[in-house]
């Protein structure tokens, strides 16, 4: 009589060990999957949103105008010029303090630093989980197809059967583990090779807007 192998029959002869694995390899599964899905929604929103706030902000006649745009903005561009004109606004009134110990310039230098390492943080969100799925999941299939490699020849040795025909079916049913573990991993490290490389090109564009802003209120406020 023929057996019909599957992965079906294999979930059903996995032992406590092996629906372990395949549970954890499908959790790493549905976590990067939601991380893609999401991140990919919010990047191309918020790089739509800075678009449209950076040809506002510098089709803007004066620094006032921009100033009472603001706060219908709300993105990492508009952030970081709201912290800066916010500075400037009340450069007079914070001056004595700690805080702007070093000057206008220097105060102006640090708000910008820290808006853009607090973006780099919130950029960052997620990427964790996408490489360590990359990573752990192709050995947490190998774990599996390995366990259930020696259940098989156990099996098949209890029997007193070792011919292809008995043989070829556990193993073959065991290295879908293996399988399964690339199917995880693949997209989670294509997904994190592309949102680093989005995140890099993101801040750099931050990083440009910030010297944009530092120049324009140390040096040109007072032709705006």
């Amino acid at each position: 009589m023929e057996t019909n192998f599957g992965f079906a029959h294999f979930i059903s002869n996995c032992d406590v060990m092996g629906k372990g694995v395949l549970g954890l390899l499908l959790m790493l599964s549905i976590a990067s999957w939601y991380l893609i899905v999401t991140k990919s929604i919010a990047n191309m929103a918020a790089h739509k949103q800075a678009d449209a706030f950076l040809k506002q902000f510098w089709d803007a006649s004066s620094l006032q105008e921009m100033r009472a745009k603001l706060g219908t903005e709300n993105n990492a561009f508009s952030e970081l010029a709201r912290q800066a004109l916010a500075i400037d606004s009340g450069t007079q009134r914070g001056m004595g303090k700690l805080l702007a110990a070093g000057g206008m310039a220097e105060y102006l230098t640090r708000v910008l630093r820290n808006g853009i390492d607090q973006e780099a943080a919130s950029v960052e969100h997620g990427l964790t989980v996408l490489a360590s799925a990359g990573s752990a999941a192709p050995f947490v299939g190998l774990f599996g197809t390995v366990w259930g490699i020696y259940h098989a020849l156990v099996g098949i040795g209890m029997s007193g059967q070792g011919t292809l025909d008995k043989v070829a079916g556990p193993v073959g049913e065991a290295l879908i583990m293996t399988a399964v573990g690339l199917a995880v991993a693949i997209p989670a490290v294509l997904a994190y090779n592309a949102f680093t490389r989005s995140n890099r090109i993101w801040l750099a564009q931050l990083d440009n807007f910030a010297h944009d802003l530092y120049a324009l209120l140390t040096m040109g406020e007072k032709k705006c």
